[in-house]
């Protein structure tokens, strides 16, 4: 005998993430299946990410190609310059792309490629790549060769791919040729690694499993951390580099790319051959302990890894609370929610497809900037350069508890804030087949009222000698009588729209699959709940 309607809650659905290495009859239902273009908002709701804004109107410098990697220089006089590379060229602005490299270039310096690290260090702005002659800029004396800075030739030695400025020095390594020495300049002095307190230190003697090459360098808590291919080593002491003594060694586990690393403050996250790992302080014996933080899709994501390419381009967001992470030629980018961990330790993940972001930048006062095809952008508003991009959220199979029995889905109630005046899809499906059914509904339209201090609202328009208080279309409209005769009106929304709506479906199984899909066209959506009513039927 049938049983009666029941309703089940799926409160803040996807609140876990993706989750792709479970079983999806045995998972939480606060994870997701797919969670795309989405993030965890300060809520603890799936919400849509924000966008991409272009800043860039003219892009001829760029060509053809899209921007590669950025960086954001500033002095203390109060200089600041936003550099990014792509069609081999070292470029400046944000509205306007120029061409910093031209004039190196026209006296003989080639540049054959756009995977530069640039590092900011004592008022100076430094770019290393390997088969490259390292560059510098200062606000004084623009873009110059180390052998143009310095008045003498530069060591081949140093025509490195990594560098990091840290304790008072330039670190430097990897020059193709000689994947074990790591350089230090002059104190303060990062254009001098072979006068006054500089030196190098040959590290193929210590690889914990006898052979290595340097992929990156990190700094921390007074440690020089040491990536390879397949380990890691760490100095103590790295203040005074002449002094400094071997503190550690990590066997099975290295970096993939130097563009992977960010410092979140108190640690350290980079990405291993089998997935998003991170630093922990030293808590006994000089010990580091590591975690696995892409566990919840590790499986996805080292597949990922090994179809790797290109570079890969990374930022840590302290306001957004997240690092992103750019497989571009897999044209993916892997959003880590930092707020909190999961049970296992890893952290909650989302998915950005077909995005058009391919490189990053955040500035001191938490602007982040975004690098395409299209130039220069800010990770800001609900459009993709204008456009509408695509929100998506399934959850995993739901057998609400009792996988034997029927399943007649009846109707389903989500309720989504924000999304003013969009269309809304609801999909669900059985059984975990990929034939969905399917109702579109449109959210509802929010409505902006205009205020100002009621105390000024008598304000006469001299050209039409009319009082400029009017009601029209339900909406009371009150300039600031500071501005008359051109007013500027002072907006106000009647609250944050949200949209609870009746969806009647149909069909039955022993597993649902409920999914969600809007177009973010220019406003913020999130996914408060998603109410479930369902007959349990007989054991099948």
């Amino acid at each position: 005998m049938a049983q009666p309607l029941q309703s089940i809650n799926l409160v803040a659905p996807a609140f876990k993430g993706v989750n792709t290495e479970d079983s999806p009859l045995a998972q939480d239902p606060s994870f997701a299946d797919i969670a795309d273009n989405a993030v965890i908002d300060k809520r603890g709701r799936i919400a849509a990410r924000k966008g991409y804004k272009t800043i860039t109107t003219n892009k001829t410098e760029l060509g053809n190609d899209r921007i590669h990697k950025m960086n954001y220089f500033y002095d203390n006089t109060g200089a600041s310059e936003l550099f990014s590379v792509g069609n081999n060229k070292i470029l400046s602005g944000t509205d306007v792309l120029v061409d910093e490299s031209q004039d190196i270039v026209n006296n003989g310096y080639s540049i054959s490629a756009n995977n530069w690290k640039m590092v900011n260090f004592n008022e100076k702005a430094y770019f290393f790549q390997r088969g490259h002659e390292p560059l510098v800029y200062d606000s004084t004396n623009g873009l110059r060769t180390f052998e143009d800075a310095t008045g003498s030739p530069t060591n081949s030695n140093l025509y490195c791919h990594e560098a990091i400025g840290a304790y008072g020095r330039l670190w430097v390594t990897d020059s193709g040729s000689n994947r074990q020495t790591i350089y230090w300049s002059d104190l303060l002095i990062g254009t001098d690694f072979f006068n006054g307190s500089s030196g190098s230190i040959d590290v193929s003697k210590v690889w914990p499993d006898g052979h290595d090459e340097i992929r990156a360098l990190a700094a921390h808590n007074n440690l020089l951390i040491v990536f390879g291919k397949h380990s890691i080593i760490v100095y103590q002491g790295a203040n005074s580099p002449a002094n400094m003594s071997l503190a550690d060694t990590i066997g099975g586990l290295g970096c993939i790319c130097r563009n992977s690393i960010q410092h979140i403050g108190s640690d350290v996250l980079f990405v291993s051959n089998s997935g998003l790992r991170s630093f922990g302080r030293v808590v006994q014996e000089k010990s580091m302990p590591i975690s696995d933080l892409s566990i919840s899709i590790k499986t996805e994501f080292i597949e990922a890894i090994e179809n790797r390419i290109q570079p890969t381009s990374s930022i840590y967001s302290p306001e957004n609370s997240f690092y992103l992470i750019t497989f571009q030629e897999q044209n993916i980018t892997y959003c880590f929610d930092l707020k909190t961990r999961l049970e296992s330790g890893g952290y909650r993940v989302t998915r950005w497809p077909s995005s058009i972001f391919a490189a990053f930048e955040r500035t001191p006062d938490g602007t982040l900037y975004v690098g395409s095809a299209n130039g220069v952008g800010e990770y800001d508003g609900y459009q993709d350069n204008g456009q509408p991009y695509r929100f998506r959220y399934y959850s995993p199979g739901l057998t609400f508890g009792d996988p034997s029995s029927l399943k007649i889905l009846k109707k389903l109630r989500p309720t989504v804030v924000g999304a003013n005046n969009s269309t809304v899809v609801l999909y669900w499906s059985y059984d975990l087949s990929e034939n969905y059914k399917s109702q579109a509904y449109v959210t509802g339209n929010q409505v902006a009222y205009y205020f100002s201090d009621p105390r000024d609202l008598d304000v006469i328009d001299p050209a039409t000698n009319e009082n400029l208080k009017i009601f029209q279309n339900g909406l009371a409209q009150f300039p600031d009588p500071d501005d008359t005769p051109n007013p500027k009106f002072s907006e106000f929304t009647s609250g944050v729209l949200t949209s609870r709506r009746v969806v009647n479906a149909t069909g039955n199984g022993s597993i649902l699959t409920i999914g969600m899909e809007a177009d973010i066209d220019g406003f913020p959506l999130s996914l408060q709940e998603i109410n479930v009513l369902v007959l349990i039927g007989k054991t099948i």
